[in-house]
């Protein structure tokens, strides 16, 4: 199951206490998956299409329950790519229909299908709340936050788009906008404001599974962080060695080591011993130890011997 179908069905379940965010949430999703058909006679029917079988639960149960008018469910399977089920709720014509579609918001002034969000719908905070998650419902998404943080709502009305980005702004959130084919994506992409958004909707549960991947990604990234930069330091630390032990043989070729000062041909010897530590520990080594500022110091000097006998080697 995808994740946006796992808050789907959380959201689903939530039983809304008050009349007005009932209405709220219904309003919400109709606005996303509902239409209205005109039959013969000029019928008018709703009809409400989803994937989600608890979406489509909860929408039967609210419009029998807040309006007491005649609803049907059916179920079709798709036969092309995706072989999932759909969900239709239906309501037939009939003389209540009217009374739906005004408190639902879906007609002002007699007219059918209103692009703005009806202010009477969303007067209360709790309202809002509720048709944010109602939108969720009807045209929500959210990628896996295992892979990516990205939660999007599509719209196909670029007045609707923009007061639903209003209304989000409301709740301090900063939604961006693009376009995709013939529709308007409202969307977030940091996981913040994601998971300030689940709160807002409802979605508790699903905020704690969000949180709980965000921080073990953060700690994976960590650990790859530090043993990103362990490894680049070791490479270093052995460059440097095979450097050392690369002008140590030179030297002792062309001129032999025990023609060095005392200083230098105990670096060698310590160098020699412990070819695979850093210098900081080769100096703790030493006795008396040195700093890493004087191991420093006189590998710099071996290099520079080193660097000459080159050069004779070349004239």
């Amino acid at each position: 199951m995808s994740f946006s179908n796992m808050i789907k069905n959380e959201l689903a379940r939530i039983e809304s206490p008050s009349r007005c965010c009932q209405i709220a949430v219904l309003a919400g999703l109709v606005r996303m998956d509902g239409t209205i058909l005109i039959g013969s006679g000029k019928k008018v029917n709703l009809e409400l299409v989803t994937e989600n079988a608890a979406v489509a639960r909860m929408a039967y149960k609210s419009l029998k329950k807040l309006f007491q008018v005649e609803t049907e469910i059916t179920v079709q399977r798709r036969n092309r790519l995706k072989k999932n089920n759909i969900y239709i709720v239906r309501i037939p014509a009939q003389r209540k229909i009217y009374e739906v579609l005004s408190v639902l918001g879906l007609m002002k002034d007699g007219l059918m299908y209103n692009p703005d969000i009806n202010p009477r719908i969303i007067k209360n905070s709790c309202c809002q709340r509720s048709y944010l998650r109602g939108i969720f419902l009807g045209a929500g998404s959210l990628s896996d936050p295992e892979n990516s943080y990205h939660l999007e709502i599509v719209t196909n009305s670029e007045e609707y788009a923009e007061s639903l980005m209003s209304l989000m702004r409301h709740f301090e959130l900063q939604p961006k906008v693009s376009s995709r084919k013939h529709n308007l994506v409202v969307y977030l992409k940091e996981s913040e404001q994601i998971i300030n958004f689940l709160n807002i909707i409802g979605a508790h549960r699903a905020l704690l599974d969000l949180e709980n991947i965000r921080i073990q990604k953060d700690m994976r990234n960590q650990v790859n962080r530090l043993v990103n930069c362990e490894t680049a330091n070791m490479n270093k630390t052995i460059d440097a060695a095979l450097r050392q032990i690369d002008n140590i043989q030179l030297i002792a070729e062309k001129i032999g080591v025990e023609h060095l000062a005392p200083p230098l041909r105990a670096v060698v010897e310590a160098r020699l011993e412990n070819p695979e530590v850093s210098l900081k520990e080769l100096g703790a080594l030493m006795d008396p130890p040195i700093g890493k500022s004087g191991m420093n110091h006189r590998m710099r000097r071996l290099e520079e011997i080193a660097e000459s006998l080159r050069k004779k080697g070349k004239e």
